[in-house]
């Protein structure tokens, strides 16, 4: 099965991105399946039942979420019967579900949601969560698993990889909006830091320069923006899953209504 997954999609700019490139990456890397990190897509914060409606209709197949999950309260019902997750580590109340079963072409991948510590809500402990629920899954027989890991450090990431290669086919982070170069398969298991943002790049992750320039320059808070004209980025990655082991993975990127190209293949340990 091949995955195409794409991060961090944010406000129009990134719905327009996703809906004018998504025909072309299908014709030209035929993925099974579309995940989308949707929880900037509606003006940079959450998800509104509009826009996913529109992107559902635009092809995604799939909703991954995070600290942003709750900001558009119309979709908590949503949440609980379509293909939209949260974070698997919020408390039990919470609306929805971390998890999702999606048949692929016969087989299943089993989708986790789950969220780091540092700089985030207050959440379950996302390691010792996580250990379970991967031995819970490969003891019915589930191999083909992939983990969103929403997380703002950089080595929470890294040590989610360290402690789950070979028992889990992907591991891809979001959250920061900037894309990292450490694209790798290691004992099955492909792995990214960061997939980074699909909406506006010439300003602040995605986001209209002056607040964030006002905050670092008077300390003083305020509402963050999504431009209404930007230049724009597409970032995904797409990787395949035999048996439960990644064994292709690569990143693609387009600019603006530019040809979507592979920016990086994943090395090999």
């Amino acid at each position: 099965m091949k995955i195409l997954y794409i991060a961090d999609l944010v406000g129009k700019p990134g719905r327009v991105m996703f809906k004018h490139h998504l025909k072309k990456i299908k014709e030209k890397y035929a993925p099974d399946l579309v995940i989308v990190n949707g929880e900037n897509a509606s003006h940079g914060f959450g998800l509104s039942i509009k826009n996913a409606k529109e992107l559902f209709n635009a092809g995604v197949d799939l909703f991954t979420g995070g600290n942003h999950s709750w900001d558009k309260k119309d979709i908590l019902p949503l949440l609980e019967t379509e293909n939209i997750l949260r974070p698997l580590n919020y408390p039990k109340a919470a609306p929805g579900k971390g998890i999702a079963y999606v048949d692929v072409e016969g087989e299943t991948l089993v989708v986790i949601n789950l969220m780091g510590y540092y700089t985030m809500p207050m959440v379950d402990n996302p390691f010792t969560m996580i250990v379970d629920e991967v031995a819970r899954l490969r003891d019915k027989g589930y191999n083909n698993i992939f983990i969103d890991f929403h997380a703002e450090a950089t080595s929470e990431k890294r040590a989610l990889f360290a402690m789950l290669k070979g028992k889990v086919s992907a591991i891809c982070g979001s959250h920061t909006h900037v894309g990292t170069d450490d694209l790798v398969i290691d004992e099955g298991t492909f792995y990214v830091t960061d997939v980074g943002l699909t909406g506006c790049r010439d300003n602040v992750i995605g986001m209209d320069v002056k607040q964030p320039l006002d905050r670092f320059l008077t300390s003083v808070g305020g509402k963050f923006d999504v431009p209404n004209s930007c230049k724009k980025v597409l970032q995904g990655v797409i990787f395949t899953i035999e048996e439960g082991r990644c064994t292709d993975a690569f990143k693609i990127k387009a600019y603006d209504e530019r040809e979507v190209e592979i920016s990086q293949q994943a090395y090999r340990e």
